[in-house]
């Protein structure tokens, strides 16, 4: 059985990330979601919430499960016996940082695989960053995440839903 791990902060899940889940989870048995916990950092949506959006995401797709994990990804790897980490590129300029993880990732145990997944041109320029700060100011990101995203996001922001 090939099970892959797909890392991430998914604060929050967007149509990128799920444009990488759905590639990914073709080439595997099992495709772990893997929500990052960062102590040092501070999200917008709390570790549940962000499972709770990512599992509505892929309701449709049986082969994906969620999971969270601090520390190392590479330890987290091990845990769950994976094969293959899958990172998603949006451009070169992702590129140079995920080689750096993936060389390092290699170094700790070099029977686990980095695979790097293009997004699709449609979705190149998303990140979870943009998506908050456009639903900050009241912007549409209705085509940018999934539903039950816009929702959180405006009730996040205190943004009226009747506009």
């Amino acid at each position: 059985m090939k099970i892959g791990i797909y890392p991430g902060s998914f604060d929050p899940i967007t149509y990128g990330h799920v444009d990488i889940i759905e590639r990914s989870a073709k080439l595997f048995d099992r495709l772990i979601v893997a929500v990052l916990s960062n102590p040092r950092k501070t999200p917008l949506f709390t570790v549940e919430e962000r499972i709770e959006m990512i599992q509505e995401s892929v309701k449709n797709m049986p082969n994906v499960e969620i999971d969270t994990f601090s520390g190392l990804l590479i330890d987290f790897a091990r845990l769950k016996k994976a094969d293959v980490i899958v990172k998603g590129l949006r451009a070169v300029s992702d590129f140079e940082y995920e080689l750096q993880m993936a060389l390092m990732n290699k170094k700790l145990d070099e029977h686990i695989e980095t695979i790097f997944i293009m997004t699709s041109s449609k979705y190149s320029y998303l990140s979870s960053s943009v998506v908050k700060e456009v639903a900050s100011f009241g912007g549409c990101v209705a085509t940018v995440v999934p539903p039950l995203v816009e929702k959180r996001l405006k009730d996040k922001f205190k943004i009226d839903n009747k506009k």
